[in-house]
């Protein structure tokens, strides 16, 4: 079973860093997700009537990738967080995208706390996955777009496995190899947050949220491990 791991250069330099990482085994893609459409449907209808909005660049949530972001060189205005591009693509298209079911669940739960979130089929993921700084050599495809290879930049957080980057710009783009699909049955899921001390009690809960649009379709309920400074390490 892979193992997830936070390094200590990144954790040094984001000491208020906690990612929760939420497993699914034997997920059932391929069938209907009433409480995930229920979840998208009821998002989607208290922004249209102004009871909920996202998060925007000016939140604190947002506002610290930003600065981390450019901390290592990207511009967040041109290369957004996937929470912050996601808000924005819903505050004005006032929809969220139908990928599959469990990409909409980790969606809706994002935006709806103003976390990032992602996923990764660990059918393809090889060896451990750590989320260090990149060395300027490693190879990215991104996702969507299987025939492009891209060279993370040196010193630019990445996720990476013994292949290749799984992420660009800490979350900002998924890789095509380790996508989420409805054949997806064993899938690593990812909610992240650098303001622990403000928001840990936030990821905590958006964590559970995630689990409970899970659970009903995985054939094992959902298990929740958090990576952070001081436990930089999950085997899952």
């Amino acid at each position: 079973m892979p193992a997830f791991h936070l390094t200590p250069a990144v954790a040094d330099a984001f000491p208020d860093t906690l990612i929760a990482l939420v497993t699914a085994t034997g997920l059932r893609g391929h069938e209907s997700w009433p409480l995930t459409a229920t979840a998208v449907e009821d998002l989607e209808r208290q922004l249209a009537d102004g009871t909920w909005q996202p998060a925007d660049e000016t939140d604190p949530r947002i506002e610290a990738w930003h600065t981390a972001y450019r901390s290592f060189g990207t511009n967040p205005r041109r290369i957004r967080p996937s929470v912050d591009a996601l808000g924005r693509r819903l505050a004005k298209k006032g929809t969220l995208p139908r990928i599959n079911p469990a990409v909409d669940s980790y969606n809706v739960v994002s935006v709806r706390h103003g976390l990032p979130a992602g996923a990764f089929d660990l059918a393809h993921v090889t060896g451990d996955v750590t989320i260090r700084y990149a060395d300027g050599t490693e190879s990215f495809t991104p996702l969507g777009e299987p025939d492009t290879v891209e060279h993370p930049k040196s010193g630019e957080i990445i996720y990476a496995d013994a292949t290749g980057v799984l992420t660009r710009h800490w979350n900002h783009r998924d890789a095509h190899r380790t996508r989420v699909t409805e054949d997806s049955t064993h899938v690593a899921f990812v909610l992240e947050t650098l303001r622990a001390t403000h928001d840990g009690d936030l990821l905590k809960v958006a964590a559970e949220e995630l689990r409970g649009l899970l659970a009903p379709h995985a054939a094992q309920t959902a298990v929740v491990y958090f990576l952070g400074p001081a436990e930089p390490r999950a085997t899952v």
